[in-house]
């Protein structure tokens, strides 16, 4: 649990240092963490002695694209939108899973579950309504921002079915280098159209995108493999409490009450879905109890 709660700390830096690039293109942003990662990655794989490019190849590279074109636009969505409506936004990508993954994978939502996932679509809806007052963003230019975060959680959503789809074939840190390996060529072709040549602290700020990225998914793998997923998987929603406190000191960004309502039925809807399903699986994990033999 302790690892989670790390791993939540520095994704919130993480998204600290892409809001304060605002002035640098999201892509470029993402071409430099790219370059971090993919070395890091590769580093990992060759100290564990396992094949970098794996053997499902097609799901591989299905899995990075699809979170590559999620990140673009998380970055995107990042850098115009106040920090914590951002991330309340992006927190739809285990909803849109769990919704994608009935064609995908199979798996059945129960009815429930569909008034959870209602809730949470309601409370973007008055986030989108109660509009920040940052001092770089305005009320009219938040809805098309909104949009492009909604299109990074459903995309997000394709990515994660390929990951659950490629469980138990490919090894997690080879699920991670495809990331990298796609988004990397991707954004270096667009840097060659839109490039703007970082200045003075800038660097610092994409090395420690960079470090926190791959610190975050190290801590966050290892919280996995340590405890059950229903204990540690809630924490993750601590990184709304992070991205106010940080928009709030470091931005300048207040909202208004409907925003706060959006964001509080968000993570009620997010909450309770990880609540329930959790439930669901520990009921089919218990054996149901032996009949008593009739005299």
């Amino acid at each position: 649990m302790r690892l989670m709660l790390l791993s939540t700390l520095l994704f919130a830096g993480m998204n600290a240092c892409v809001k304060q690039l605002h002035h640098l293109p999201a892509l470029e942003i993402i071409f430099f963490r790219s370059l971090f990662s993919i070395v890091a990655s590769y580093v990992a794989l060759r100290r564990l002695g396992v094949a970098p490019f794996g053997h499902s190849r097609a799901l591989l590279i299905s899995r990075g694209s699809t979170g590559a074109l999620a990140l673009m636009c998380y970055f995107a969505s990042l850098q115009h939108l106040p920090l914590a409506t951002a991330v309340t936004v992006q927190y739809l990508a285990p909803i849109c899973t769990a919704v994608l993954g009935i064609w995908l994978v199979r798996e059945p939502v129960r009815p429930w579950q569909w008034l959870f996932f209602g809730l949470s679509f309601g409370g973007v809806l008055l986030v989108g309504q109660g509009s920040p007052t940052a001092a770089n963003a305005t009320a009219g230019s938040a809805w098309p921002y909104l949009a492009v975060g909604l299109l990074s959680a459903l995309i997000s959503g394709l990515s994660y079915n390929a990951i659950r789809t490629l469980r138990g074939r490919e090894h997690p840190v080879v699920i991670v280098f495809y990331l990298p390996l796609i988004s990397l060529p991707l954004t270096a072709v667009a840097c060659l159209f839109q490039w703007r040549t970082p200045q003075g602290a800038d660097w610092l700020w994409l090395l420690a995108c960079g470090a926190f990225t791959q610190a975050a998914q190290v801590a966050m793998t290892r919280a996995y493999q340590l405890e059950r997923l229903s204990r540690v998987a809630p924490l993750n929603y601590l990184g709304i409490l992070y991205a106010l406190g940080l928009g709030y000191w470091l931005f300048g960004e207040s909202f208004g009450p409907l925003a706060y309502a959006g964001i509080a039925l968000v993570l009620v809807g997010v909450g309770l879905n990880a609540w329930y399903t959790g439930r669901q699986l520990l009921a089919a994990a218990v054996p149901a109890p032996a009949e008593e033999a009739v005299a």
